[in-house]
């Protein structure tokens, strides 16, 4: 095509499909080059600002591990990650809310009433709940990935002085959907700014601050899969998380308790002598 213009150019793009691409992938694509030529035709995009993009880009590449994904982070801070959790969450079902960089895999197994606080200082925080479907039924045997930050206010994957499935661990509700362990109270903490994600949040004024939560994916036979987290109502960044995750379904209560009264059939009972906390929080999920 010799004669392409900046009023045809993504007509020709689109016109170069072949005819057994498919029909989903030539949509997405199709719109993706529409979107970025009419933004860059929009704010009349410069050689110099074409060429940072692309900077951030390599650099996000170069400082992207099994560990720390730069590219997740960038699409957190931008709200894309919450924009895709919320057109794929389902009216009634527990909202969707974002991964984050941090995941671990292969989490280890942990009993009903077990503990991942370990030898970490903190408050005993005990979290409990139901998974059930949208009807109400309880859903039996799901599998509940839980993972948090160290009072610290890193992951394990963070932290060398951490191991790496600290904080980590794989549940099976029972019979009736039920769940419970025990932490310590996680802590808001700064996603991280040694990489263009920090370039674009200074640029932009912004701070890099998130709530306070406890991430979730739980996962069980005929039903879609929720990949969420939850946040108390008191944390100061509840209305301003950087990466825009907090959904108004996900926010709980964490309840004070007195000494003295921890309950029975927890790793942790008998041998929690000051004041705790405990959640209530239960998970509903789409079946399919």
């Amino acid at each position: 095509m010799r004669d392409v213009t900046p009023d045809n150019i993504t007509e020709v793009f689109t016109g170069y499909f072949g005819p057994d691409t498919d029909p989903r992938f030539k949509e997405v694509m199709g719109a993706l080059a529409r979107h970025l030529h009419a933004f860059t035709k929009e704010v009349g995009l410069t050689h110099d600002e074409w060429r940072a993009g692309l900077k951030a880009m390599e650099w996000a590449a170069e400082i992207t591990t099994p560990e720390r994904n730069e590219f997740v982070l960038m699409s957190d801070v931008l709200g894309l990650s919450s924009l895709v959790d919320m057109v794929n969450s389902h009216p009634g079902a527990t909202s969707s809310s974002v991964l984050g960089p941090f995941h671990v895999s292969d989490a280890p197994p942990i009993a009903m009433g077990a503990d991942l606080k370990g030898d970490f200082e903190g408050e005993v925080l005990l979290v409990q709940g139901q998974v059930r479907d949208l009807d109400g039924n309880p859903i039996p045997g799901a599998k509940l990935d839980i993972w948090q930050t160290a009072p610290n206010g890193l992951y394990s994957s963070q932290d060398p002085d951490q191991d790496i499935m600290s904080f980590h661990g794989l549940m099976t509700a029972d019979e009736e959907g039920r769940y419970a362990f025990t932490t310590v109270r996680p802590v808001e903490y700064t996603v991280p700014t040694d990489g263009p994600v920090g370039q674009i949040l200074n640029a932009a004024g912004r701070h890099p601050w998130r709530p306070s939560h406890l991430h979730f994916i739980i996962t069980a036979d005929g039903c879609r899969e929720l990949v969420t987290e939850v946040f108390p109502e008191d944390d100061p960044y509840l209305d301003q998380d950087t990466v825009f995750g907090v959904r108004r379904d996900l926010v709980m209560s964490y309840e004070p308790q007195p000494a003295g009264t921890f309950p029975e059939g927890f790793d942790l009972s008998g041998k929690v002598d000051g004041a705790w906390s405990k959640v209530n929080f239960d998970f509903k999920l789409l079946r399919r």
